[in-house]
């Protein structure tokens, strides 16, 4: 177990970056179709192929799923992944014409001081295709792919990713972008919210502060209470090898989007975006009542870990006044 995506078999991850831009895109690659749907709970979310996702679309299956930066622009990364899958040969079959199904989403990291003016076409297309290229068993977390422009109200965000093993020896594994309004640390301290979920010390070991006071549990958020919500959005995925139904993989991404709710504070706030991929490669049963809500109670605390993890190993951009990193003020 590497404690990562990955640790799921048939699943590779990659990352792109455009330091200039300070923003970048994830491919997540299925090495076969997966079971997939999704859960949405930002009341301002960008995504691609999401109905493809919804219980009543006759699809089930996809080929990959795009993370992003870039906002609205952000969406073209699918299309580079898309590009990359179609030149393998990888698709749905429809008398003889492959499309590569790859859904996904975007976070806002427009104003973080890298350079947008990139002309005509955006970037993002360009980083899909080579976060597909660069896919492999082993990734980096913190500042990279869709977390390399990220922030957080507190600290700089980035990618983390996390995974377990349930009881009955299904494996589960998250990835997250972690761009929220909100903090994934208690005050100004270097308690992470997520502490009660910590695994062999991924994120610090600092536990949780000996009691909380009101200035802890005040509202804190990207550039005070009169700024906009807008310029935020966590999102992510969450795999499994079980045999999953889409249905019950729609329900295993509702439960893991408490992982969300473990880790940042406040969340979903009223315009975010905040949205959460639930993927199964199919290869081990499970029971579908006790198994799939232990599966889903563990994907919680794995996406907890992973918001955590994308944070704590976050590196600052190099730009002055630039959001700092965990990792500067703390160890």
């Amino acid at each position: 177990m590497k404690n990562l995506l990955t640790d799921i078999a048939g699943v590779r991850v990659g990352h792109a970056e455009d330091a200039k831009v300070a923003s970048g895109a994830t491919a997540v690659i299925f090495d076969s179709p997966a079971i997939a749907a999704i859960d949405i709970r930002g009341g301002g979310p960008g995504t691609r192929e999401a109905s493809l996702l919804d219980l009543a679309s006759t699809q089930e299956r996809v080929d990959a799923i795009a993370l992003s930066g870039g906002s609205a622009f952000g969406i073209e990364a699918g299309a580079g992944v898309q590009a990359w899958l179609a030149e393998q040969g990888r698709g749905l079959n429809i008398r003889g014409a492959l499309i590569p199904l790859v859904p996904g989403a975007i976070l806002f990291d427009l104003l973080n001081d890298g350079d947008k003016a990139w002309g005509r076409f955006a970037p993002y297309r360009d980083l899909g295709y080579a976060a597909a290229v660069a896919a492999g068993d082993d990734f980096a977390l913190g500042s990279v792919g869709a977390g390399f422009g990220a922030t957080t109200a507190t600290f700089k965000g980035g990618l983390g990713s996390a995974s377990a093993v349930t009881s009955s020896g299904i494996t589960v594994a998250a990835i997250v972008a972690v761009n929220a309004v909100g903090s994934a640390t208690v005050g100004d301290g270097p308690w992470f919210w997520a502490a009660p979920f910590e695994v062999n010390g991924e994120f610090g070991n600092h536990g949780l502060p000996d009691k909380f006071t009101d200035d802890m549990l005040r509202m804190r958020i990207k550039g005070g209470p009169a700024a906009s919500d807008r310029e935020n959005t966590t999102i992510g995925a969450v795999v499994t090898d079980a045999m999953l139904t889409k249905p019950q993989a729609k329900r295993l991404a509702m439960i893991a989007h408490t992982g969300f709710a473990r880790a940042i504070y406040p969340v979903h706030a009223t315009t975010d975006g905040d949205v959460l991929f639930a993927a199964a490669t199919g290869a081990k049963p499970i029971d579908p009542m006790a198994g799939l809500t232990e599966l889903g109670m563990v994907a919680a605390n794995v996406v907890a870990r992973a918001i955590a993890r994308g944070v704590y190993h976050a590196t600052a951009l190099p730009f002055a006044g630039a959001m700092p990193a965990w990792k500067d003020r703390f160890r």
